[in-house]
């Protein structure tokens, strides 16, 4: 275990990430592995230097398992984590009988709330055309700050991002229309409300 990144998503959930050494694991060389919370740090007593397990949850995604206690050297440290979001730098929170800590700055917050619109944005969202980048970009000139903002967007907006021309500009607006379509449990799913997944928003 070489370093810790701590991410925050885009509900505010601030998630601890292990850089690792790079090994094979089920196919593919895993270099980063999620530490999931706090308590699961202090659970597996980690320190950055220690020699880790590595196994990916139903095959996927891969996670530390356990720390070989018998490799530990003396160089290691203890990681710190954050009292204050990485991003932003509001104190963080955490709710009784929740596992993780929140930002709670969700309308000031870049990650959170460029998090939310590749959220809104998604195949099983609204399935707009478009990505993360287009995100950072439209956010980073000031056009869009909520979903809502998307809607409001025009040719010459999008004319202003970089290596955009006629024909993305075209389909970026078609796939902005076409939303408008998509079924309900999509758009309800596509808010990110907090334990709302898209089989809870289906099913509502």
């Amino acid at each position: 275990l070489r370093s810790i990144d701590y991410q925050v998503g885009r509900t505010g959930a601030v998630t601890p990430v292990a850089n690792l050494d790079p090994v094979p694991l089920s196919g593919t060389t895993v270099k980063r592995a999620s530490l999931h919370n706090l308590d699961q740090m202090r659970q597996l007593d980690i320190r950055i230097g220690d020699y880790v397990y590595v196994e990916k949850g139903g095959e996927i995604i891969p996670k530390i398992t356990g720390v070989e206690l018998s490799e530990r050297g003396k160089d290691v440290t203890v990681p710190v984590f954050p009292d204050r979001c990485p991003d932003c730098g509001t104190p963080l929170v955490r709710d009784d009988g929740e596992a993780r800590f929140f930002c709670p700055n969700t309308d000031g917050c870049p990650t959170q709330i460029m998090g939310k619109l590749v959220h809104f944005i998604s195949r099983k969202a609204m399935n707009v055309m478009a990505g993360d980048a287009t995100i950072e970009q439209l956010y980073g000139l000031g056009l869009v700050k909520t979903p809502a903002d998307l809607y409001s967007l025009t040719r010459e907006d999008l004319l202003r991002l970089e290596g955009w021309k006629d024909r993305s500009a075209e389909r970026f607006l078609s796939s902005l229309e076409a939303s408008k379509a998509v079924p309900f449990g999509h758009v309800l799913f596509a808010i990110g409300i907090r334990h709302v997944g898209e089989t809870t928003a289906k099913s509502l």
